[in-house]
């Protein structure tokens, strides 16, 4: 049995070439369809791309950021640590000023009383 509408019952080349020419017509209607896809998928690879470049910027001066807080925090810790240091020797010539001010006050009382 042949079906009249496929060709069938011409010349072979015919059947092969109206198969082929309804399916160029088919892909050429699909690929019709599918530009505006792709050109949004173009769109959104270029998008993806500049977000990672983006990213890998911002890791960048993350990085820096990460480097110049410890150098910092490093010289920090530097001065509070004499800052200390020198906390520590003021206080120790502040007690013994007071110890001093505190002998010649009691020197002076013992004198005042001892002459009375």
């Amino acid at each position: 049995m042949r079906r009249a509408g496929l060709g069938e019952g011409g010349p072979p080349g015919n059947y092969v070439a109206s198969g082929h020419s309804l399916y160029e017509e088919e892909n050429e209607h699909l690929q019709e369809g599918l530009m505006p896809q792709t050109d949004r998928l173009h769109a959104l690879l270029h998008c993806c791309i500049d977000i990672g470049n983006e990213i890998k910027y911002q890791n960048k001066m993350l990085g820096e950021m990460d480097s110049d807080f410890d150098s910092t925090g490093g010289l920090l810790g530097a001065t509070i640590g004499r800052l200390k240091l020198i906390s520590r020797g003021s206080q120790t010539k502040v007690y013994y000023y007071m110890l001093l001010f505190a002998l010649f006050v009691f020197i002076v009382l013992y004198w005042v009383i001892k002459l009375r």
